[in-house]
């Protein structure tokens, strides 16, 4: 009996081995996407007023582990049932990611400085700013979706031929720690100004290096946001071009003479802008017709 109780504890030390070593595995794998991730959705969580910086990028991230409560039992079963399924859902994400980074450039290119204007003259109400503030979490969990899908599915193609139990393990494991990782790192981003101001007032000497090295922080935060406006943007579109070039072989032997990544950027870019301007002529026609 005691063998048998031993025996057990022994078997699932084993497998958490397994899931462990193999959570390094799927981890390593999805690296990459994991830095575009963090570039989209530090641009996604930035923009707010600094009161509401860490209430927002907190109900983004509880979004976030709703994502993947609802994305892994789905994946397990997808890959279990219905593989074939993955890679079509994978590319309909693929759309609108390029069709949200299409949508960035042109709303900068044809609203930029109309929208600068009208912001100087016009005072919005509490009410205005929530409902906006709430448009953008909710964009900010849809993006986050996408993202989380081809987390997961990078990380269960690395543990295919691995037994079941194993594949929930690592998985889970790889997905949950991109949340926790990914968000950790951008609520530290976005309250750099803080700490840069906690610093100065700290310093006892305005020519000290504790003072400069707080000053530097508080001027670079508008930078560093509105670089990864840019780089948040660009990493949608290579997100993208990468899931179709990755899986669609034609597309990968027309543009083989490229860069793999200004191959995928062209293909976010032509992708995006095709969702885009369908996007546009139906919103016209409706218009219209309403």
């Amino acid at each position: 009996m005691t063998g048998g109780f031993f025996a057990t504890f022994d078997d699932i030390a084993s497998l958490l081995d397994d899931a462990a070593a193999m959570s390094k595995v799927a981890t390593k794998k999805t690296a990459g996407i994991l830095d575009d991730d963090l570039a989209v959705n530090a641009q996604k969580a930035s923009g707010f007023a600094a009161s509401r910086e860490l209430p927002v990028l907190w109900a983004i991230t509880k979004g976030s582990f709703r994502n993947k409560l609802i994305i892994l039992p789905i994946a397990f079963l997808l890959s279990a049932f219905a593989p074939w399924a993955i890679v079509p859902i994978l590319m309909l994400g693929g759309i609108y990611l390029a069709y949200e980074g299409v949508e960035k450039i042109y709303e900068y290119l044809t609203d930029h400085k109309k929208s600068k204007t009208e912001a100087q003259k016009t005072t919005l109400t509490e009410d205005e700013l929530l409902k906006i503030e709430v448009k953008k979490v909710k964009s900010a969990i849809t993006t986050d979706f996408i993202l989380s899908i081809e987390i997961v599915i990078i990380a269960l193609g690395t543990v295919l031929e691995q037994s079941l139990m194993i594949q929930i393990i690592a998985v889970t494991v790889v997905a949950f720690l991109a949340t926790i990782g990914v968000y950790g790192f951008v609520a530290l981003l976005v309250r750099m100004d803080d700490f840069g101001f906690a610093l100065i007032e700290k310093a006892q000497d305005e020519k000290s290096f504790i003072h400069t090295i707080g000053r530097l922080l508080v001027i670079s935060l508008p930078k560093v946001i509105r670089a990864l406006t840019v780089i948040g943007t660009f990493a949608m579109l290579l997100v993208a071009g990468g899931i179709f070039m990755h899986n669609v072989h034609q597309i990968h032997e027309i543009l083989h003479f490229m860069p793999a990544l200004l191959g995928e950027l062209f293909i976010g870019l032509l992708i995006g802008s095709i969702a885009f301007g369908i996007h546009l002529l139906y919103t016209k026609f409706f218009t219209k017709e309403h």
